[in-house]
């Protein structure tokens, strides 16, 4: 199964060296054609996250860059490398942060477990799941985000708002991902709620997010509210019958595991 992580940047140049020597370096003792390629499309970073990348000594061989000219939100950076990476012909498509709050040890046990799942959400609200670092009140948001989006859409998985995830191409385009309009939280409980419906084999992986020690989150007080009126605005039209979601499975996806 070939894999790609994509990894949305924009002014991350203290971070995306490292991040990208930690994912280069993964899989010892796998043999290459089983190791991901790391796909990072940045925004036109005006730090140099871009020259960075390309300086990267896998640039050009497992690393890749995709520059877009302008930041337009994070939804919209994940659809642009979605699409290279199905137009490249990837079998599987991982989604991570740049900033290192996504635990890289993590990969290649959620690729793995794509074996039997259409989707892979690295979870931190099950049972070995955590955060590290984080201030309470974050906590606190992070919580009574997850439980609004669960209890709005009616959703069985706990970490709604997750932003680290391995997919089957096959199920990314099935659920619809690269026709959705929503950015921040609100993209990633979109995708959720379409997986459900859809009825994907979902699988939610134990991770600890740790809080990002280097540069600044993207994620604002607009962008939850946004979602918020996203949330409630989905399940009415649900209700009222003019939802967009996909209802049935497509070749190569299944119930929820």
């Amino acid at each position: 199964m070939r894999s790609v992580i994509v990894v949305p940047t924009y002014n991350e140049a203290d971070s995306v060296g490292p991040m990208l020597d930690r994912l280069t370096a993964l899989g010892a003792g796998r043999a290459a054609s089983e190791l991901p390629d790391v796909l990072v499309v940045d925004d036109s970073s005006p730090d140099g996250t871009g020259d960075l990348v390309r300086r990267h000594p896998a640039y050009g061989s497992r690393v890749r860059l995709l520059t877009r000219a302008s930041k337009d939100g994070l939804g919209a950076a994940y659809r642009a490398g979605f699409r290279a990476a199905v137009d490249a012909g990837y079998d599987a498509i991982v989604q991570m942060d740049a900033d290192g709050s996504h635990p890289v040890d993590a990969v290649l046990p959620m690729l793995d477990r794509l074996a039997g799942h259409d989707l892979v959400i690295g979870s931190r609200y099950v049972p070995g799941g955590a955060t590290q670092n984080w201030p309470w009140q974050r906590e606190v948001v992070s919580r009574a985000a997850n439980t609004y989006a669960r209890a709005v859409l009616r959703l069985k998985t706990h970490d709604a708002t997750a932003g680290f995830r391995a997919w089957r191409a096959s199920a990314l385009l099935a659920a619809g991902v690269l026709d959705t309009h929503s950015n921040g939280y609100g993209f990633q409980v979109e995708n959720t709620w379409h997986a459900e419906r859809l009825g994907l084999r979902i699988c939610e992986y134990p991770i600890t997010f740790v809080e990002r020690t280097a540069g600044a989150s993207k994620m604002t007080g607009d962008v939850a509210k946004e979602a918020a009126r996203l949330i409630l605005r989905w399940r009415w039209d649900e209700l009222a019958g003019r939802s967009k979601a996909p209802t049935r499975a497509g070749d190569g996806v299944g119930a929820r595991q």
